[in-house]
C-alpha cells in the first residue's frame, strides 16, 4: 500500500474519530517506521494549512484533526446555540432514564439512549438534579447515578415510588425551560425557598434587596 493511500486512510480515521489517536496504532497497522508516518502527517499538514478551517495537530504521541484556532470565535457563535438545544433534549431523556432505572451507570444510560451522555450527565450534575450514589460491583467499579432531593422538589414528587408515567415526567421536566430554548443556559435551582412572604420580605430588607417576588436570588 502506498503512502498516499495510507495517508487517505489516516485522514478518514481521524475525521471519524473526532479525538486524538495514538500514533503507534497507525504504525502497527501499516507496519510503518517513524519516517514513513511523519511523511503521511506532512502530507496532511500541507493539505490542512493555516488557510483552511481544519488543522492537524500532534500531542502526547497522538495525532488529531482540529479546527483552525483563527476561527474559533466564529465556530463558537454558530455551534454553541446548536449544542445547547441538543443538550436540552439529551438532558430530558437522560434524567428520565436515571429516574426510572436508578441506580444506573453511564454506560447503561448510553445503552438505552444509543448515544454518548457525557454532556447531559455533566449538565444534570451541575444543576444538582442527579448525583453519584455509589459504585457498581463490576469490572472497573463504574459509578452509579441517582436523582437528588432537588429533583423530587423541583418536579413536585414526594418520593421515587410516586414517579408519574414516562411521558408525564418529560412534560414536567420541560417546564424548566418553557420560557427559553436552553436548559444549559437558563436553569437554576434555589437552595431554599422562603417559608412565607413575610420571611422573604424580612430577608430582602436585611440584604437591601428589592422585595419583588420575581427577583432572582
Amino acid at each position: 500500500m502506498s503512502l498516499k493511500e495510507i495517508t487517505r486512510i489516516i485522514e478518514g480515521v481521524l475525521f471519524v474519530a473526532g479525538e486524538g489517536i495514538d500514533i503507534d496504532v497507525f504504525k502497527t497497522k501499516f507496519d510503518m517506521n517513524d519516517r514513513e508516518f511523519n511523511k503521511c502527517i506532512d502530507i496532511l499538514k500541507e493539505r490542512y494549512n493555516e488557510e483552511t478551517g481544519i488543522n492537524i495537530i500532534r500531542f502526547k504521541n497522538k495525532v488529531q484533526l482540529s479546527s483552525n484556532p483563527v476561527i474559533v470565535n466564529e465556530i463558537s457563535e454558530i455551534l454553541n446555540p446548536i449544542r445547547e438545544r441538543s443538550l436540552t433534549r439529551a438532558a430530558l431523556e437522560t434524567i428520565a432514564i436515571i429516574a426510572y432505572k436508578q441506580p444506573i451507570t453511564r454506560s447503561e444510560i448510553e445503552d438505552v439512549r444509543g448515544v454518548n451522555c457525557d454532556y447531559a450527565i455533566q449538565l444534570l450534575q451541575n444543576n444538582n438534579l442527579i448525583e453519584i450514589v455509589g459504585r457498581k460491583d463490576a469490572v472497573g467499579k463504574p459509578v452509579l447515578f441517582g436523582t437528588t432531593e432537588n429533583f423530587l422538589k423541583r418536579f413536585e414528587i414526594n418520593n421515587i415510588e410516586d414517579l408519574p408515567n414516562y411521558n408525564e415526567l418529560l412534560d414536567r421536566i420541560r417546564v424548566i425551560h418553557s420560557e427559553g430554548e436552553s436548559l444549559y443556559r437558563e436553569f437554576t435551582i434555589p437552595e431554599e425557598e422562603p417559608e412565607n412572604k413575610e420571611q422573604e420580605t424580612q430577608n430582602s430588607q436585611e440584604n437591601n434587596l428589592p422585595t419583588d417576588e420575581h427577583t432572582e436570588e
